[in-house]
């Protein structure tokens, strides 16, 4: 049996999307930014997708502008806010230390040029509160910046009671919402975000194209320039393909999230349960306000890459964290912020499922994993010391 549990890394493409975006590779080819027939053919695909994509978010049609994924939003979301905030005197950024590095990265860049950066502490469970923002907003706050729901460990944040505070204060607020999108109900009117970052290769779209969703008033500093593209917010021949295709993946996920969600959530909860079941084993993240289909253990006394290296021989494909950090030999920063000592951290492994994920391969995932984690500990001089009480167990 093969499965691909690897969803928060990338999703398989749907024949949906794929359908949608073959038309602009060979029928509707032009560049619309020309004034010909040709081109405003492909104008009005953009505008229509832009539309399609504004309807699943709750905003309007010009707050959404292209980029070539989340990463491109999130580095413009932030920069922007810190350029608005630059401007009034106003250079204090507060966010969490538990965010992707699209984030984490441009907020280090950012303190070299004199920003003060707050990264607020993440509860065990890997939450935030609204309370937690609200008690370090200052009056020199210019952003605040909280991801939707973590890449790693699947928790989903209040953003709508963050957004409120942000409101209630004049910060604006971004939110990085590229493993939410799609996933989980999103309205940016009602839950008060002003910008939010997306990817399509998440809800089964295509890879290199995602957006940014700008309220409209919010002055943004471009990143790329040498072009009227995106109404001068962003320069470059827009990837048309690309984008019909995550507008339709867009829709797809969004038509259907109730019903998906429900599935997978069982099915998700049914993993729980099982490896709940191996001894000292952890659950990493609430159990509750997650992702329908993220599930991140830590097992003591193995380490992280011959679980992943073992579980592929059985045809089962996850991964340990970040497929953005994969190649790094240090602990997930996402476990480290939540309280995971380093030799915890080390030994971790993230499940992510889709809708085409069985209860058949879940209960294989289960079994796979209690064998692999058997077999590494039985090999394992930390674990016989953990066994032999020469060392103390972290976890219960």
């Amino acid at each position: 049996m093969e499965i691909y549990a690897d969803n928060a890394a990338t999703t398989k493409m749907s024949k949906t999307a794929i359908e949608a975006m073959l038309p602009y590779m060979d029928e509707i080819y032009g560049n619309p930014s020309s004034l010909h027939s040709v081109g405003q053919s492909a104008n009005e695909a953009i505008t229509s997708a832009r539309k399609r994509m504004a309807d699943c978010l709750g905003c309007d049609a010009d707050e959404i502008i292209f980029t070539s994924g989340g990463s491109e939003a999130d580095n413009q979301a932030i920069v922007s806010a810190a350029r608005i905030g630059q401007n009034k005197d106003k250079k204090h950024i507060i966010s969490t230390a538990f965010e992707h590095h699209a984030v984490l990265h441009t907020l280090e860049k950012l303190k070299k040029e004199g920003f003060e950066i707050t990264l607020l502490d993440v509860h065990e469970n890997g939450l935030v509160s609204a309370q937690q923002v609200s008690d370090a907003i200052r009056p020199d706050t210019c952003l605040v910046t909280v991801m939707y729901a973590n890449n790693e460990i699947g928790t989903i944040q209040p953003i709508e009671e963050i957004g409120a505070v942000c409101r209630d204060k004049g910060v604006l607020f971004h939110t990085d919402a590229v493993q939410a999108v799609g996933h989980v109900p999103i309205n940016v009117r009602e839950q008060n975000i002003d910008m939010l970052s997306l990817s399509a290769h998440k809800f089964h779209g295509p890879k290199g194209v995602g957006a940014l969703y700008v309220k409209r008033g919010i002055r943004l500093t471009n990143l790329i320039e040498g072009g009227a593209q995106e109404r001068g917010r962003r320069a470059g021949t827009e990837n048309i393909p690309a984008i019909m295709g995550m507008a339709a993946a867009l829709e797809e996920a969004c038509a259907h999230m109730d019903k998906n969600g429900a599935a997978i959530s069982a099915l998700r909860d049914r993993l729980i349960a099982g490896l709940s079941e191996i001894p000292h084993g952890v659950l990493n993240g609430d159990a509750k306000h997650r992702l329908p289909g993220n599930v991140n253990f830590c097992f003591e006394g193995i380490e992280g890459e011959s679980l992943l290296l073992l579980l592929d021989d059985k045809g089962v494909y996850a991964s340990s964290g970040s497929a953005c950090t994969s190649g790094s030999l240090d602990p997930s920063h996402v476990l480290l912020a939540i309280g995971r000592p380093h030799e915890i951290a080390h030994g971790s492994l993230r499940l992510t499922l889709s809708e085409e994920t069985s209860t058949e391969e879940i209960d294989y995932m289960i079994q796979a994993v209690k064998d692999v984690v058997e077999y590494l500990r039985g090999m394992s001089p930390v674990w016989r010391d953990l066994v032999n009480g020469k060392n103390k167990f972290v976890t219960k």
